[in-house]
């Protein structure tokens, strides 16, 4: 059976209220002259609100409900649906003419995933799309999102396309807004990381739920936001306002290595460059001042997850070549061997192909659910 949303019919004409006000003035045996003469309007005013060239103003409304005995409401209630009518229809033909902006946007995969619903119509998908991103017309996106600067970690080797990410971005803030959070708190966010980082040997059914209840507590809403196609981030910050901060996480690269780095990394940025808008990478903010904020994001990452003197004594060991070695070293820190592997991978210590069975590999629900 077909999920997909048949179409809603809308017709491409309406009647004006000044229609209904003839029907009745004919019922009566009222010309328009003895309506002008008794409410008090230009003879020319009624003429036009029966030709609907002009609305019935609240004023006029009153005027006949004093002269044909039906309320006020009536009038005032026709004219609005009327005009509102018009503007749907106006709407239409604008909307028609727009539907093209629709191949800048993953459409299909935000069917996938259940964030927008499917329509046959290509007008409705585009209002659909439209509401999804809380806009009113592609040019109102157009000065919304691919202008909007948030500060994010992903691979230098691709080039991102603005369509996909604002979707990923956007989904981000929605799933943000169903959050309560605390008014956000730096000190306490400090000392929820070092609870977070325990939850790295935990299994993703009761690290997810943990972690986003420890942030929560202290002002950060942290969402898991599947990639979309071309968007290529493992990692999103950015503030929803001055007290609530947001770390929206895509889980790219499938292993707790990239993944728990990734939040680390945003968290970093959370802590060392507060509240201020930053940018997508490559645009709007130099690359000097861009470089320099990827690397303080990764250098918090790097020491909170092993501490720079617990990797100078392993070291020393000899012992960061042996899987033995790796699983022990990781014990006694408190965090997954897997990302022990990642960073001595990363630091050219081991090489890429070495020891990634300690490495957790996660699965999306929707991707073990298809497959």
């Amino acid at each position: 059976m077909s999920n997909t949303i048949q179409n809603q019919y809308t017709p491409d004409y309406v009647s004006p209220p000044g229609e209904t006000l003839q029907e009745i003035l004919e019922e009566r045996g009222l010309s328009q002259a003895e309506l002008a003469e008794r409410t008090g309007r230009p003879k020319k005013t009624i003429n036009e609100i029966i030709n609907g060239k002009v609305a019935i103003t609240p004023e006029t409304a009153l005027q006949l409900e004093r002269v044909l005995g039906i309320r006020a409401s009536f009038w005032n209630n026709l004219e609005r649906q009327y005009r509102e009518a018009l503007a749907r229809i106006e709407e239409e033909d604008r909307l028609q003419k727009e539907v093209t902006w629709l191949d800048q946007i993953p459409v299909k995969a935000m069917i996938k995933f259940r964030w927008i619903q499917p329509y046959r119509d290509k007008v409705e998908q585009l209002r659909e799309v439209l509401n999804f991103f809380a806009v009113a017309s592609p040019e109102q996106w157009e000065g919304i999102w691919c202008r909007t600067h948030v500060d994010f970690r992903k691979s230098q080797a691709f080039q991102s396309e603005s369509g996909a990410m604002a979707a990923w971005l956007r989904q981000g803030e929605i799933e943000a807004s169903e959050i309560p959070c605390a008014t956000y708190d730096a000190n306490k966010f400090r000392q929820a990381l070092l609870q977070v980082r325990a939850l790295t040997m935990k299994p993703p059914e009761v690290f997810q739920p943990e972690l986003v209840r420890l942030c929560a507590e202290t002002g950060v809403a942290v969402v898991f936001v599947p990639e979309l196609p071309k968007t290529r981030a493992c990692g999103a910050t950015r503030w929803l306002n001055s007290q609530k901060a947001l770390i929206q996480l895509s889980l790219r690269h499938k292993t707790d290595d990239h993944l728990w780095f990734a939040f680390f990394h945003e968290s970093g940025h959370i802590l060392l460059h507060g509240k201020r808008d930053v940018f997508l990478e490559g645009k709007g903010v130099a690359a000097v001042e861009d470089l320099e904020k990827e690397e303080e994001a990764n250098k918090f990452a790097a020491d909170i997850l092993i501490p720079p003197i617990e990797l100078k004594r392993f070291l020393a060991l000899g012992q960061q070549r042996t899987k033995v070695g790796i699983e022990q070293f990781a014990a006694e820190i408190g965090i997954a061997p897997g990302i022990v592997v990642g960073r001595l991978q990363h630091d050219g210590i081991l090489p890429p192909s070495h020891c990634n069975d300690l490495k957790r590999r996660f699965e999306w629900a929707l991707d073990e659910q298809e497959s």
